[in-house]
């Protein structure tokens, strides 16, 4: 339903060029500084400008995934942020006129679902992977494409093949080929690691460091709302929840400064490292299942894995085709941060620290999982051979593990090689979900 009255919508959506395509995501008119700083809930935005591959190479298949677009928050974080702006509405004088809006304010945001912007945002994106990967499709050999099952999930997909088909005038109409039921086995989900542990411990650290003055500054111009450090984190949270939902600047973005937005930042880059990435030590292995798909789909080989994966329907090559152009899969923030840490990419020197940013990290909530995040995958010959390159978020990745050069090229054997780790099933991480 949401995918109808999108695109009933879009017409009237202000649209503008971009990679050779006619966007309909809306403009978000507040400076990159503050939306590039809101972690996991920044809306897309390219981190680098794509590079086109070498002259001497083609690409012969591409392998896509991508999270959801923007959402209402969560169930739980809805109703952290409605006790903290109740606190505020149940001050009688603000002694800072930003404040004023509050006393007509009322909360209505949803919980979970894709808002339009969020729709739009998996829409576009399916326009600029058909201007950009045409060459790969056509009528008998269209993208395969997969979601998790979760509805905002499986809306993305929808919204990514609708704006793919609209690229082609109707030449490539992919559909969504299959749903992953998150209650089963599930590479596009991080729900199966019971024993994994999360990244309170170093959340806390850092919300009681960058929370603490902000709280106190809020409290001085909202006398007795007696705001915490927790219900500043969920204030901070409201102006891109309530921006994207509305689609316009939310009074909540006037409250704070740039540098209370570069403290959320951090909030969300340790929630993301300590969550399901580096350090947490059952975090990578749930992105093996995934790795292990795409080295299948890559070597157009059978699927060799004992983690994640669907054996019965990655067994079917009506469920888990090999020889397609284009393969795109929809999944969640978490999943992704799995799977970029399966992989080997965005290596630190150093774990991040809870209460001291590291200005050098390239470990960026924002430039790794915003709204509609994506990885991809390209898989090119050369004339000396087949090469594999990724991009996130249109940024070349230094593909270092398997001596890539500038151009970001790895054979696909040193490719294949260099993902050990996921070819062991984890090394024995897996097992340790469950024992």
């Amino acid at each position: 339903m949401l995918l109808f009255v999108l695109l009933l919508g879009f017409s009237r959506a202000t649209k503008s060029k971009s990679d050779g395509v006619t966007t309909v995501t809306p403009p978000i008119r507040l400076p990159d500084n503050i939306k590039q700083s809101w972690a996991q809930y920044s809306p897309y935005f390219s981190v680098s400008e794509y590079a086109e591959p070498p002259d001497r190479c083609k690409i012969t298949q591409v392998n896509i995934i991508q999270r959801h677009g923007a959402r209402f928050p969560t169930s739980s974080a809805g109703l952290k942020i409605q006790s903290a702006v109740a606190k505020l509405q149940t001050v009688s004088h603000y002694m800072n006129p930003h404040f004023s809006f509050l006393k007509n304010y009322i909360y209505d945001l949803g919980h979970e679902d894709l808002v339009p912007f969020g729709a739009a945002q998996s829409y576009d994106s399916g326009q600029l992977d058909y201007s950009r990967y045409s060459d790969l499709v056509n009528k008998t050999n269209l993208p395969f494409v997969r979601a998790s099952s979760s509805k905002r999930v499986v809306q993305s997909a929808t919204n990514w093949t609708a704006g793919f088909a609209h690229a082609s005038n109707g030449k490539a109409v992919p559909s969504l080929d299959l749903i992953l039921r998150e209650s089963l086995n599930d590479t596009l989900d991080d729900s199966m690691c019971p024993n994994a542990g999360d990244s309170d411990k170093y959340t806390d650290a850092w919300q009681s460091v960058y929370a603490t003055p902000i709280a106190a500054r809020l409290n001085a111009a909202a006398p007795d709302a007696n705001l915490t450090v927790d219900d500043v984190s969920s204030l901070i949270s409201l102006c891109p929840f309530d921006t994207l939902a509305k689609e316009t600047p939310s009074a909540f973005c006037s409250l704070f400064n740039q540098s209370d937005f570069y403290g959320f930042e951090y909030l969300g880059d340790l929630s993301k490292y300590y969550g399901t990435g580096y350090g947490q030590a059952l975090g990578p292995v749930q992105g093996v299942g995934y790795v292990n798909e795409l080295l299948a789909r890559l070597t157009d080989s059978p699927v060799r894995d004992n983690t994640q994966t669907n054996r019965t329907l990655d067994g079917d090559p009506a469920t888990f085709p090999l020889g397609r152009g284009v393969y795109a899969d929809f999944s969640h923030d978490n999943q992704m941060i799995a799977i970029y840490s399966a992989l080997g990419l965005f290596r630190q020197p150093s774990a991040l620290d809870p209460e001291q940013p590291d200005a050098r990290r390239t470990w960026l909530a924002s430039q790794l999982v915003p709204f509609s995040a994506r990885l991809v995958t390209e898989r090119l010959e050369c004339g000396e051979g087949t090469f594999v390159r990724m991009l996130v978020d249109d940024a070349l990745q230094n593909l270092e593990f398997c001596g890539a050069g500038k151009n970001g090229l790895c054979s696909l054997d040193a490719f294949v090689a260099s993902q050990g780790y996921a070819a062991s099933d984890g090394g024995g991480d897996f097992e340790k979900c469950f024992s």
